[in-house]
């Protein structure tokens, strides 16, 4: 795993929002334990994890990692935390939530795409664009080819 002490050394980063309806699990047990296997292999590096709900009025309640009493295995990961989300980017996640829902943010360091990215910055490379192909859609097309 790569030191990722210095911006120079930085791996991709990335996000994602899951939202839970209302009455629905948030994220604990098969989820969090693959979370903490993925930081304990130094696959990633978690930079931020909060947890919004937002009211059936439209109120919003904002819990960062280090609030929650008992995190269980997600406990590892709160020594990591850079907490490089800013209160706009909470409020505009949570513009896009249905009332009575709760959401899990997420911010990760690639730690294992490091090397890589530090060799292509030291190389003059710089990243132009970054994209997902939603898994939905790439088994869509898979199943496709196969007609």
């Amino acid at each position: 795993m790569t030191d990722a002490s210095s911006n120079e050394e930085l791996g991709p980063i990335d996000y994602i929002v899951v939202e839970f309806p209302a009455g629905q699990t948030r994220l604990t047990g098969e989820a969090a334990a693959e979370l903490v296997a993925l930081v304990a292999d130094g696959t990633i590096r978690v930079l931020d994890l909060m947890f919004l709900h937002k009211g059936e009025d439209g109120s919003i309640d904002v819990d960062e990692i280090e609030d929650i009493e008992d995190l269980g295995e997600l406990g590892v990961i709160e020594a990591t935390l850079a907490e490089v989300l800013a209160e706009q980017d909470l409020l505009d996640i949570a513009e896009a939530m249905e009332p009575g829902s709760s959401a899990a943010v997420l911010v990760w360091e690639n730690t294992w795409a490091a090397p890589f990215a530090v060799a292509v910055r030291r190389n003059g490379g710089q990243l132009i664009a970054s994209g997902r192909i939603p898994t939905q859609a790439l088994l869509a097309s898979l199943t496709n080819e196969g007609e």
